[in-house]
């Protein structure tokens, strides 16, 4: 591990009062999990990584698509060429901006099955994520652990932050009991989405762990933050008072996302702006790929990588299958479609 004095690429950092050599040395010390390695996620990433936090994990279930590269800056034309998983091609950037650290990529869908594996031992999580049973599940993680994580979101050209600690502040299911039902919200999909408000929201979470991880909490914004950067607008609603000791999660410390059985059919999640539906089994596999790929190869082109193996189908559809049996189905937005693919090529 990189020592604070043995780096001078710390140097301005270290000369900010607030945070000085001992803050420098807790940030080195800090473990942070970024789930979602998005939009948001690699602006989150990469400043933490050049901030010297000493250990990141990363987690993303999807690949880089040449979509991505208007906002999301830790790719580039190779990796959407190649398809690499987001995980993996970030990790690989930013080994080679911060050698001194520690970076654990997963190629995974955070999940009741594998949440406590993937969020174990980290300090803070930080929300890049897109969708709202990714965040109730970290959500529940939180209160259950007691770690502080930041919820983050950006559509358009505007955004929210809100910094959630456990004990201190209400959580996210004290605020919103329910997700918002489908179709009430903007995506990028509807409303498509701009860099700049991707870039202010994550730096404000990126701020927000720092702090957390040099213990100065009186600093934390401490409110639901929304801003429109096309409108010129901020808006800061305090969130002091919020708790609800009735609240399910942080009250009765009931954890139903985390803990509980899903659903017995396979689950599919369409991608904002992709034409394409992740399919995923009721519990990951271990699929040996290079074995499948033999097998399928009668089906259509196949192409095999250490991640992923994908099989070029009649009709303009990609089965993209990923060792833990998740299954992106390009070249469509229907789930039935997706479901039905799948299972013809799956047996289930």
């Amino acid at each position: 591990m990189t020592s604070v004095s043995g780096d001078a690429r710390y140097a301005r950092q270290v000369r900010f009062a607030a945070i000085g050599t001992e803050g420098q040395a807790r940030l080195l010390q800090a473990h942070v999990a970024v789930v979602g390695v998005g939009a948001l996620g690699c602006v989150i990433a990469n400043q933490l990584a050049r901030a010297g936090v000493g250990k990141l994990t990363l987690i993303d279930r999807d690949i880089v698509d040449r979509s991505n590269l208007q906002r999301q800056l830790l790719f580039d034309e190779q990796d959407a060429a190649q398809g690499t998983p987001k995980a993996i091609a970030a990790a690989t950037r930013l080994s080679g901006v911060n050698s001194g650290i520690t970076l654990l990529p997963h190629v995974a869908d955070l999940s009741t099955y594998n949440a406590e594996t993937l969020l174990s031992g980290a300090d803070i999580v930080i929300d890049g994520t897109d969708n709202f049973g990714a965040r109730y599940l970290i959500n529940e993680f939180s209160v259950k652990h007691h770690i502080p994580w930041i919820y983050g979101g950006a559509v358009g050209a505007s955004g929210m932050t809100l910094t959630i600690v456990p004990g201190t502040t209400p959580c996210l299911s004290c605020l919103f009991p329910e997700p918002p039902p489908g179709g009430t919200l903007d995506t990028c999909e509807t409303a498509g989405v701009l860099s700049p408000i991707v870039d202010t929201i994550a730096s404000i979470q990126v701020m927000e762990a720092i702090k957390l991880i040099t213990e100065q909490r009186e600093a934390l914004h401490g409110s639901l933050l929304q801003i429109d950067l096309w409108q010129h607008q901020w808006q800061s609603l305090s969130v002091s008072g919020a708790r609800r000791p009735s609240c399910p999660v942080c009250g009765q410390r009931r954890f139903d996302a985390l803990e509980g059985e899903e659903a017995h059919d396979a689950m599919t999640t369409s991608l904002c702006g992709r034409n394409t539906v992740q399919v995923s089994p009721v519990k990951p596999l271990k699929l040996d790929l290079q074995s499948l790929e033999l097998r399928l190869r009668v089906a259509g082109r196949t192409e095999l990588n250490p991640y992923s193996l994908r099989l070029h189908l009649p009709e303009d559809i990609t089965f993209l299958l990923f060792a833990d049996g998740r299954a992106l189905v390009m070249g469509t937005d229907e789930p039935h479609l997706a479901r039905r693919t799948y299972s013809e090529i799956m047996g289930e």
